[in-house]
Formats: C-alpha cells, structure tokens, sequence
C-alpha cells in the first residue's frame, strides 16, 4: 500500500490571445477496489463552468470552454491517492487466445479491443507472434514475451515523438517514450486476438527509478476471463503495482488523452506539463516537459505572418507620429 500526493499542471500558451477555447478533460483518478482517491480538487484558468460525464469506458470526463480571450490556459489537477495491488504478479492462468472466443462473442466491447491498427509492417508483428507460439501459449504468457521483447529491443528515448507518431514508425526506429511502446504493445496483443486498452496515468517509482517517473506515463491492459483486466508496463517490463495511479482507459491515446480541446483564432501555441509527486517519506519528484505539437499547416502560417507584419507596421507608424 502507497499513498501519493499528484500535481499535474497542464499549460497552453499562445503568441496571440484566441477565445473560444474548448477542451475535454481526463485527470479524475480511477477510484476502485485498488486505488481510492482521498482527495482531488481541479483549478482551471478563469474557473469556466466544468462539466463531469462518464464516456464509453466509465471514464470521468470535463468538459469546459472559456469565451473571452486569452493568452494562457492552465488546468491544475492535485489528488491525494492511496493504491493497493496486492498481487505483485498474475495468478498462474492457461487461459489461451481460443478460450476467449466465448466471452468476445458476447461482448462487443471486448471484441472492439481485439482489432489491431492496419499498419504497412505488420509483418514484423506477425512474425514474432509466431516466433514465440502464440496461438498455443498462454495469453498472459503472450503479453510477458510481448512485453520483454518491446523493453529489450526498443530504446526509451524523449523528443523524438509525438502524439501523431504511428506504430510503423515505432516500429522502424525502436526508440520512443511510454504511450509509443503501449501503442506497439497493443498491436501485438490485438493481433494476438487478447482484447486490451490503452492506461493512461502515473507512475510513482521513489527510489526505484523506473522509467517514465514524473510525468503522465501510459501502460496496457488485457483481459482474461478468470481475472478481468490485468496490467502490464512495457517500459519497464513490469505488472502494474502499486508505483502505477491509474486516470483513464481507452481504446488508444486519444480515447484517454489528460487534455485535448480547440480554440478560435490565430496563434502558435505551447504546451508544457509538469507533474510532481510527493511520498510519504517526505521525498518530492518534479518533472516538466515541452511538448511536440502537431505542425500547423501552412495557410495559418500565413495567417500568422501576416498578422506579425500588421502589428510591426502599427508599431513603425506609432514610434513615426511621436517623433
């Protein structure tokens, strides 16, 4: 058992006050039978009427807009969460990939689990599958080879991806950080036919030093019917324990992405998320990163250009008129 006080600072910064921002949110911790949250209180720039629904997955989703214009957004999350897995490991389970056609039949949201991406090198998935006998292993056997051969082969590295990267391109270049190795994880279990999700969440290693520690980290569930949906970390080889706080689940990221909105108006934009954890030993851990946008396209360039020229122009015949 862990307790661990979370603080996630999400910051939008723009070059040009925008207005109608509208965002949806996924930063409320799961409260279950593993985790109970103590304690979670969300700020939010300009305090906007926030709206709290549960999506497909029992998700708890916010949805909030804030009219008037702006240069800046912040959204602040700051929980207070005790976990408790008992189980380190899995239960020894033969459950095989074939046993499971009963349950995905009955039930079509397991069977929506089960369709891998359609990717140009699937091959490589395939092949491995059959390296390791997939379809005569068991599924949790399936998920540990997956998962061993993604931290051996692929090498955990910041700023090369984004939220845009694809699997193809994971899998050509081998490096990434955790939502990427998630997603490859995903495409091996699915292809497999193991129905599995994307987790979005924590990890809070102390003086483990896990990878991934300080940030919103992302891991994979699969599901056998003697156990229900069983975690596993591919960045770190490991099964979801109690250093693993759990937000959100879904299909991929953007089934479960923190934060995601649109605005109106031209601006380049930034983004920044901090997360620090606080231990019951009194330690702290802090980590910012600067996130990779997607590029903008070329006609909001101009837009901008445009726009920067106007603004130097009045400023050349303002400094004209005061001499």
């Amino acid at each position: 058992m862990a307790t661990f006080k979370i603080v996630h600072i999400t910051k939008y910064q723009y070059n040009w006050p925008i207005k109608e921002s509208i965002n949806e949110i996924r930063l409320f911790p799961h409260n279950f039978d593993n985790q109970e949250v103590l304690q979670h209180q969300l700020l939010i720039t300009t305090n906007p009427n926030l709206e709290i629904s549960k999506d497909f997955y029992g998700n708890s989703v916010g949805n909030f807009n804030i009219l008037e214009p702006h240069k800046e957004m912040i959204i602040e999350s700051q929980m207070l969460v005790r976990v408790n897995h008992s189980l380190r490991i899995p239960e020894i389970d033969t459950t095989k990939v074939q046993d499971l056609e009963l349950e995905k039949g009955n039930n079509s949201s397991l069977l929506r689990l089960c369709s891998p991406e359609v990717i140009t090198n699937q091959k490589k998935i395939d092949s491995y599958l059959k390296k390791i006998n997939a379809a005569n292993i068991s599924v949790i056997e399936i998920a540990q080879k997956c998962s061993e051969y993604i931290f051996k082969n692929f090498t955990y590295t910041k700023g090369i991806t984004n939220i845009e990267t694809t699997v193809d391109e994971i899998l050509v270049h081998k490096k990434g950080v955790c939502q990427d190795f998630a997603h490859v994880l995903l495409q091996f279990l699915r292809t497999a036919g193991i129905p599995s999700r994307y987790v979005s969440g924590y990890i809070c290693p102390n003086s483990v030093g896990f990878r991934g520690e300080g940030a919103t980290h992302a891991w994979v569930e699969f599901y056998t019917p003697s156990q229900g949906w069983l975690g596993i970390d591919p960045t770190n080889n490991v099964w979801t324990m109690d250093n693993h706080v759990k937000l959100s689940v879904g299909r991929d990221f953007n089934e479960c992405s923190p934060v995601k909105g649109t605005f109106k108006g031209f601006a380049k934009q930034t983004l920044s998320v901090s997360v620090s954890i606080g231990y019951e030993d009194g330690r702290q851990f802090e980590e910012v990163n600067h996130v990779k946008l997607q590029k903008i396209s070329d006609d909001v360039q101009r837009q901008l250009d445009l726009l920067e020229y106007q603004l130097q122009l009045q400023l050349r015949q303002q400094q004209q008129q005061q001499q």
